[in-house]
């Protein structure tokens, strides 16, 4: 593998774990409001591809986020208790945010890096051919 298709390939990798987070942390904003919803904690790991002498990113296991439930008052609600409470998530809709927009901003730099490393093997085959 020459180190431009390496470069590709670390870089894909990167751009495919960061939509895979963005998947996650989507699934926890539209269950923000969902009684008893875990918010889904992300982790990378390195991998080695066979034969690659590059190590490359993937999506690890998915963990719940054990911190408390949030304790919700409304008698009215169904799940509620004799105290009219009900456990809702423990999703916090700012710290969502804050990490998709860091996941945006990683895939853009790992596509920056794909784009350049695709950009400097073309223009190293247009020398070649001259």
């Amino acid at each position: 593998m020459t180190d431009f298709s390496s470069a590709r390939s670390v870089s894909a990798s990167g751009m495919q774990a960061q939509a895979q987070r963005l998947r996650h942390l989507s699934e926890n904003i539209s269950n923000a409001d969902t009684p008893g919803y875990r918010r889904k904690l992300v982790s990378f790991e390195t991998a080695m591809g066979q034969g690659d002498r590059v190590s490359k990113v993937e999506v690890g296991r998915v963990r719940l986020d054990q911190s408390e439930l949030a304790q919700v008052y409304d008698p009215a609600h169904p799940m509620a208790d004799e105290t009219g409470q009900y456990e809702g998530s423990n999703v916090n809709l700012l710290i969502e945010l804050a990490d998709a927009r860091e996941a945006q901003r990683s895939y853009e730099a790992n596509l920056k890096m794909f784009d350049q490393a695709r950009k400097m093997s073309s223009s190293l085959m247009q020398l070649l051919r001259n």
